[in-house]
């Protein structure tokens, strides 16, 4: 009985990875058919499935073109500029397009920069961060009151949140890790561990 456990534990462990991840995929595809194909399924005489997110894909890319070009690049940013003033659309949009530039530059500036271990305390108890900022001169009320305190975001296991800390420089120490490495860490709470070479023989 324990051997028919083991092997349908070894089963599922290998089966839910990969179902999720392909209902994930599926979803995400099927959300952004979605934004295009309701309207062209109205218009088109036969929808053919996945032409919304075909659509979408290529609006997406041509949009990063005009932003490319320095008169499109203006108007649209006048246009973010006027949305950022009404109440409701500031405190929804903001957020988001600062998460996804957060994201998007990476280790550039701007973006997530390195990786870091934050001492919590006393008790030597560390936990992984990533600095997101050094430098809080566009903040002038932070950056009177930061003193030699640099941001350093947490992120929390097994979910996309997490929280921001102000850290005193001597209380990180910086890691020589890929910031794509960190953050699969940190979200699998560690548990994600890759075979050596001897492991494989």
């Amino acid at each position: 009985m324990k051997q028919l456990q083991k092997i349908f534990l070894q089963g599922l462990v290998t089966f839910l990875p990969i179902a999720l991840t392909i209902y994930i995929i599926y979803a995400g595809i099927a959300i952004v058919d979605s934004f295009l194909g309701d309207a062209l399924r109205q218009v088109l005489p036969v929808y053919i499935p996945g032409l919304g997110f075909l659509l979408t894909i290529v609006l997406i890319f041509l949009l990063g073109l005009m932003l490319n070009n320095l008169l499109a690049g203006g108007i649209f940013q006048k246009l973010e500029q006027k949305l950022t003033q009404v109440p409701f659309i500031k405190a929804v949009y903001s957020p988001l397009r600062d998460l996804m530039n957060l994201f998007s530059k990476g280790g550039g500036p701007g973006g997530l920069q390195k990786v870091v271990f934050v001492d919590m305390g006393e008790g030597g108890v560390r936990v992984l961060g990533l600095v997101t900022r050094e430098s809080f001169k566009d903040i002038p009320a932070i950056e009177q009151n930061a003193g030699d305190r640099i941001a350093v975001y947490v992120p929390m296991s097994y979910g996309l949140g997490g929280f921001t800390l102000m850290v005193p420089r001597s209380k990180i120490t910086p890691l020589d890790m890929p910031i794509e490495k960190a953050m699969s860490l940190a979200i699998t709470g560690w548990v994600k561990a890759e075979k050596n070479e001897g492991d494989r023989k």
